[in-house]
């Protein structure tokens, strides 16, 4: 390897404070970008590497398999070596800056059936069972309000309002919103209420375990985990898919995506509209299954 990656390996690792498995990917990174350039015949000139260089390093990569994240991080190696021999001013300029990175697919969210959520929130439970009660709540306000579980985490008994069929949630960059909630919600709550203060009356928090002690994170993802399981749900099953799950449902039902937005507590719109994809996605697959002719046609 040459005397400048070896070098700024040495850098990463001592003057950066880089993990050693971080260090190692850079090493194989510029290593195999290093042998595609040389034919690992010879030392690599970094002031003679050019854009069209890495271009058909990156063409390579891809004809070999490497997808666009694998391909955006070998550029991404490539960058910082660039950026650190600037400074060390072995070049002037850095042929890698001119390469367009790899665009990586956007994931659709995960997110759960309309029917796999009615299965799970019809099913019978023993409505004098503190715990029963309380998980089935914890799934029940995911779903229907789009909260975080951080927010359901900290959420004050004082917010939680049955009369107005409103709660207020603290979310993330310290701002509250107002989140209303319909009557099955409501009943559901006070149910939970009234078993709660029997065992734990004067809470400041509206969430608790049976000794009055707020929930902890993992807690709510074992409830909402198991829940989803009973009903046949597969793949991920966390509480923030029951928010995908939310957005999702509140879109195909017609709301506005600006009133999703501000339900979510989104700060860019930017950011809730990758569930009109996922509606869109949805469309997609009811018409190729409802369709007569949609299979004959490809979709």
């Amino acid at each position: 390897m040459g005397k400048e990656i070896d070098t700024f390996l040495q850098y990463l690792g001592l003057e950066l404070n880089l993990s050693p498995h971080t260090v190692t990917a850079y090493s194989g990174d510029l290593k195999q970008w290093e042998t595609f350039l040389t034919n690992g015949t010879e030392p690599l000139d970094v002031t003679s590497v050019t854009a069209s260089d890495i271009r058909a390093w990156l063409l390579h990569l891809s004809n070999q398999g490497d997808g666009a994240r694998t391909m955006r991080r070998k550029v991404q190696a490539v960058r910082s070596f660039y950026k650190w021999l600037m400074r060390q001013g072995v070049v002037e300029s850095s042929p890698a800056e001119q390469v367009e990175l790899a665009r990586t697919p956007k994931r659709l969210p995960q997110l759960v059936r309309m029917q796999s959520m009615d299965a799970l929130l019809d099913q019978d439970i023993d409505n004098t069972d503190f715990e029963q009660v309380r998980n089935r709540l914890i799934v029940m306000m995911l779903y229907e309000t789009g909260m975080r579980r951080a927010e359901l985490l900290t959420l004050l008994d004082r917010n939680v309002d049955t009369a107005k069929g409103e709660l207020k949630v603290h979310g993330k960059r310290d701002k509250d919103r107002i989140i209303p909630f319909g009557t099955e919600l409501a009943e559901a709550i006070n149910s939970y209420r009234s078993l709660r203060d029997q065992v734990a009356r004067g809470c400041e928090h509206f969430f608790v375990r049976e000794n009055g002690k707020p929930l902890y994170p993992m807690l709510v993802y074992r409830v909402v985990s198991q829940a989803l399981q009973e009903v046949g749900v597969t793949g991920k099953r966390s509480p923030h898919v029951l928010r995908h799950s939310f957005a999702t449902a509140m879109l195909n039902d017609g709301a506005s995506i600006n009133s999703v937005k501000e339900l979510l507590g989104h700060e860019s719109l930017a950011t809730t509209q990758i569930y009109t994809h996922v509606t869109f996605s949805e469309l997609k697959n009811n018409y190729k299954l409802a369709h007569p002719r949609a299979l004959n046609k490809g979709g």
